[in-house]
């Protein structure tokens, strides 16, 4: 795929000065955080060093104060509270983490995670039928229930109490719930809506424990917003990379039993985990519990206090995660035949696939993958029950909940983020949708959106590389979405020894400039091996990492991508 170089904005140079004698950082990081909006020293020293202090008021939530009062007063008379809950990482997290917070301070509480199979995603009248089954008084969902409208009246109509802590877009009309927590709702004052729903179900706990004068005892939670957070890919800025970092540090040091062994059953390196950990290695694993089978599973690891208890649910998803893999490969090489034959025209801005094989727990990582191989918004559906189901992902700048929106007369429901949703249909749209959604996305996607983008934070010389460089980069960490690892360019780059395919195509060579030479490698970027061998200096566009080979840790270069110098000389009109 062919990408377009683009300087991420940043202020003038003043500034960026500013910044590297305050800091005393390179100007190169300088950049990196000007271009990210830190353009104070105050700015800047807040964003290295994260401060649990520094977290807003739960109370500012909309509808908190009366949903710590229906909680206490639940607590108090003894009354059951039922907790709804998905079948994802940050449904099955923010559950497992509210169930047993609950319980903790003398809750009884139970909770449902419905089937993705049978049930699919959302609050249902099987849910409230079981929580009445056992007496429930108090009904709290965590990741759902803002679109929930017509489920929570039958929920009031059994006389049930409705709490919703949800962070999907809100339907025209809100829910008739005793308390909505969600921070994007209209009217609500909170002023970081970015919150994975495990953060909004933090803030509700954070808020309890507040009211009961023990406000520190919130934070030993905060390894479950980690995970949900870095899975669910919410942007990891403001409060968000708070939560995340002392989160992170919780795993490092004091994991749960359930994540000490899924840590082990991933052969993760304990003590060193970072959100490239979570969401390659335990988001994954805990996701598979849903995907392949039941995912309570997920919700009693994470519980359980039982090491070896633990450890056994940790292999089963392991297990599971494996079968993932394998239905992985098969649906994307059924998918990938459907796409090519769909864009054989060239005119297509949209693709809408659908299959009654497609097993409906995979669907939603093989559009991920759809989008990354066609740069596409992509919906892969399944049939369950008479109906298509399945998952939209989208590109950047292309709103996909608000495609759907426009094609809501086809849907039966659906629900989501800009960049994701949920959806299903009566199979006998599916077409009609395939046409309607094209229609949108080609009033709205430019020539210069199908190409993929590579955004550069700052162009770097490779000799100022140093120790010193490598420590003041890692406290850009956490890294993710919206705070992703900087991005440099390096013009003038040749390679010091040839160059070499290793592996499934990467290159892999030694990158020397101005007398510095470091390691290099570029995942599937063999077909660039051309420009790297020209003879001829080539720019390349990379991250930093460490790499660890035989017990030795060395620096190298994380090559995206490669052009010849003469294809690069007015990237942005900048280089």
């Amino acid at each position: 795929m062919n990408y377009r170089w683009v300087f991420r904005e940043s202020p003038d140079d003043n500034i960026i000065q500013q910044l590297t004698d305050q800091l005393r950082v390179p100007k190169s990081l300088a950049r990196v955080l000007a271009s990210r909006g830190l353009h104070s020293e105050t700015d800047a020293r807040g964003f290295f060093t994260p401060e649990l202090h520094a977290l807003h008021d739960p109370f500012i939530m909309d509808g908190m104060e009366k949903a710590v009062s229906c909680i206490e007063r639940a607590v108090k008379n003894k009354e059951t509270i039922w907790i709804h809950g998905d079948y994802d990482v940050d449904g099955t997290s923010s559950t497992a983490m509210t169930l047993q917070f609950l319980r903790e301070i003398g809750a009884s509480a139970q909770y449902y995670i419905p089937d993705r199979m049978t049930e699919g995603y959302g609050l249902s009248e099987a849910s409230i039928n079981k929580a009445r089954s056992v007496d429930a008084t108090l009904l709290i969902t965590v990741d759902c229930g803002i679109t929930s409208n017509e489920v929570i009246d039958y929920a009031n109509a059994n006389g049930m109490e409705v709490l919703v802590c949800d962070h999907h877009e809100p339907g025209d009309t809100l829910p008739n719930a005793h308390a909505i927590l969600d921070p994007i709702k209209p009217g609500c004052p909170y002023p970081f809506k970015s919150l994975a729903a495990c953060g909004v179900a933090f803030k509700l706990i954070q808020a309890i424990c507040a009211n009961r004068g023990e406000p520190e005892r919130a934070y030993a939670y905060l390894d479950y917003v980690a995970i949900a957070s870095a899975a669910d890919i919410v942007p990891l800025i403001g409060e968000n990379r708070i939560l995340v970092h002392y989160g992170l540090q919780l795993l490092n040091t004091f994991p749960r039993p359930g994540f000490k062994s899924l840590i082990d059953c991933a052969n993760l390196d304990w003590g060193n985990l970072t959100t490239s950990s979570v969401i390659f290695g335990l988001a994954p694993r805990i996701n598979a519990a849903g995907r392949i089978g039941d995912a309570k599973r997920a919700v009693e690891m994470m519980i359980q206090s039982d090491e070896v208890a633990a450890y056994h649910i940790a292999q089963e998803l392991e297990q599971e995660n494996r079968k993932r893999r394998t239905l992985d490969e098969y649906t994307f090489d059924q998918a990938f035949r459907v796409a090519e034959k769909l864009l054989e025209g060239g005119k297509r801005r949209s693709l809408v696939l659908h299959s009654r094989d497609w097993h409906a727990g995979v669907i939603g990582i093989v559009a991920s993958r759809l989008v990354e191989k066609y740069h596409l918004p992509t919906v892969m559906l399944t049939t369950v029950d008479g109906y298509a189901k399945g998952s939209a992902r989208s590109i950047k700048e292309f709103d996909i909940h608000s495609a759907l929106k426009q094609c809501e007369f086809l849907l039966h429901e659906f629900g989501g983020h800009k960049h994701a949703a949920g959806l299903s249909l009566p199979e006998e749209n599916v077409d009609t949708l395939r046409e309607m959604l094209d229609d949108v996305a080609r009033q709205q996607i430019t020539d210069d959106m199908l190409v993929p983008e590579i955004l550069i934070d700052a162009p770097l010389p490779l000799n100022e590389l140093s120790p010193t460089f490598f420590d003041k980069l890692k406290r850009f960490a956490p890294f993710g979405f919206s705070n992703h690892k900087p991005v440099f360019v390096t013009e003038g780059v040749v390679s010091a020894n040839g160059v070499k395919i290793v592996g499934n195509n990467h290159l892999k060579f030694r990158a020397l400039q101005s007398n510095f030479i470091i390691d290099a490698i570029g995942f599937n970027l063999g077909n660039k091996m051309g420009i790297a061998t020209s003879g001829k200096p080539f720019s390349v566009v990379y991250t930093l990492e460490e790499n660890t080979y035989n017990g030795n840790t060395a620096p190298q270069l994380r090559i995206k991508d490669i052009k010849p110098d003469t294809d690069t000389t007015n990237v942005n009109g900048k280089l």
